[in-house]
């Protein structure tokens, strides 16, 4: 079943929420205030996706944490905050983005 990670405020994951449901696909929520993403789907993702990919490094997160002046495991930053997301992360199988890729999830349902 397809995933959405995302937030409630963040608009891209509004905008992905819409797309899905105006195509009438089913899927499930995560919303990562409430929830991180656990290891093992972080562990998954990235080997689709790599982890520099899926960072924000426009975002409000990496800026207030100071990251682009650290050195860190980008795993473990993004494993404890997930809010360093681009969101939403859009997950079907062996299938992901990151932010909002119309276009991708179109070719996913088209195959």
């Amino acid at each position: 079943m397809l995933q959405i990670f995302g937030t409630k405020k963040c608009k891209n994951t509004e905008k992905a929420v819409r797309f899905f449901k105006e195509r009438k696909i089913e899927f499930h929520w995560v919303d990562l205030v409430e929830k991180k993403m656990s290891e093992g789907e972080l562990k998954n993702i990235s080997k689709i996706l790599s982890l520099e990919d899926m960072l924000d490094k426009t975002g409000k997160e990496y800026k207030k944490k100071n990251l682009e002046y650290m050195e860190y495991d980008l795993f473990e930053e993004i494993l404890s905050n997930p809010l360093l997301l681009k969101t939403p992360i859009v997950r079907l199988k062996n299938q992901a983005s990151a932010g909002y890729e119309p276009e991708i999830w179109k070719e996913w349902f088209l195959r």
